[in-house]
């Protein structure tokens, strides 16, 4: 039997009423339930599809809808950039801007900008860091992210954090910890002078950031702190799966179920491998984002039920199977890997969306799947046995 609700789930936090999570049914940390935003309801868990600089690589957004998409992400780093948060508002936000009608989470930018490594500097005051497009000299602050976001005018928007590698030292990942708290109120202070300033300011909320590396202390301590700042309408985990192992991962996410309040949404910030929305799923977490079934697809590999699938392979020559018989896609119903495996092969770009738009889907499904688990009762079963079919099948997948 799924597990009853928990008893302190409310809708519409008060610092942004036009947001609300429902959890209808739970098994374990495992949770199936509903965020709602200005822009419609968001069936949870679920995976949001990554548009970096306002789309999702080679997809129409008509194509996301079909494929079941609810919420997708877009950059704050990459579109202040090109073509500039001014060139988005002027052309009516994002939602106008890339024809999506659904809601829109921006991330701030943190982690692409700490990517940079030789060119940025972090001081207390932001980051200054040098353009990856045209090597112009760029500063953002806790401050100037909340205004680019903002204008940019995402449903959700994400503080500015201090992203360091998985496996750093404990006084590293401290340091980073708690200024990314710091920041938080400082972005916590602006985005308030926004919705004072701004009647429409409320339609927008922030999530704040918990950051502490490998280290549970630092992941209880950050948690503590951010909670005790502010009632905020979700919350994010970030700084996983940059370079630590899955079972430090996986162990973190443990520590943040504990910590993090359980009637807010929470969001594993730049993970979306099938066998981790699963894992994270199974530790409580409801949105997922990352570029892999995107990135994934463009270099010719498919997420499948049996693992992955190099459809490269000249195994799959004369194959005239569908990538996955259990997926109800669009590329599964019409196009054999035979098919596919010769548009790589001739580097044709369909072969890139075929692939891309799959990927999506499936990890769309996966999550309507473990929705479905959780709200019948029989998640423990499903997540366990699909688990063991994923990894069984990776290696011959091949």
């Amino acid at each position: 039997m799924a597990a009853a609700p928990p008893a302190s789930v409310r809708f519409g936090p008060p610092d942004a009423p036009h947001f609300g999570f429902s959890v209808h049914a739970a098994a374990g940390a495992a949770r199936s339930g509903v965020f709602t935003t200005p822009h419609g309801a968001v069936p949870t868990p679920a995976f949001m599809a990554v548009g970096t600089l306002a789309t999702v690589k080679t997809l129409d957004p008509a194509e996301l809808r079909t494929a079941g998409a609810s919420m997708i992400l877009a950059n704050t780093y990459h579109l202040h950039l090109r073509p500039g948060e001014d060139v988005v508002r002027s052309l009516g936000g994002l939602h106008r801007f890339m024809q999506w009608d659904g809601p829109i989470l921006t991330d701030s930018g943190g982690f692409q900008v700490f990517s940079l490594e030789t060119m940025r500097r972090v001081s207390e005051e932001g980051v200054e860091f040098r353009s990856h497009v045209d090597g112009s000299r760029r500063f953002f602050t806790p401050e100037r992210v909340m205004d680019i976001q903002r204008d940019l005018g995402a449903d959700v928007v994400m503080q500015l954090d201090h992203v360091i590698p998985g496996q750093a030292e404990l006084a590293d990942a401290r340091d980073a910890s708690e200024r990314s708290v710091r920041w938080l109120a400082r972005c916590k202070t602006t985005w308030d002078a926004h919705r004072a300033a701004q009647n429409d300011a409320s339609a927008q909320a922030l999530f704040p950031i918990v950051q502490g590396g490998i280290h549970p202390s630092l992941r209880r301590e950050a948690a503590s702190a951010i909670r005790d700042m502010a009632s905020w309408p979700g919350y994010a985990i970030g700084g996983l799966s940059v370079g630590e192992s899955k079972e430090d991962m996986y162990a973190i996410l443990d520590v943040a179920d504990d910590a993090l309040p359980r009637d807010r949404p929470r969001y594993l910030m730049g993970v979306g491998f099938p066998d981790d929305l699963v894992e994270g799923v199974r530790r409580g977490v409801d949105l997922f984002d990352c570029v892999a079934p995107t990135r994934m697809g463009r270099t010719g590999t498919a997420f499948t039920n049996e693992g992955r699938v190099n459809v490269r392979n000249a195994r799959w020559r004369i194959d005239p199977r569908p990538l996955d018989p259990d997926c109800a896609c669009s590329t599964c119903r019409r196009f054999s890997r035979g098919y596919i495996r010769h548009l790589f092969a001739a580097d044709e770009v369909l072969g890139l969306r075929l692939l891309s738009l799959h990927n999506v889907h499936f990890l769309v499904s996966l999550m309507r799947a473990a929705q479905d688990a959780i709200a019948g009762g029989y998640f423990d079963g499903w997540s366990h046995d699909w688990l063991g079919r994923y990894h069984s099948g990776s290696a011959r997948a091949q």
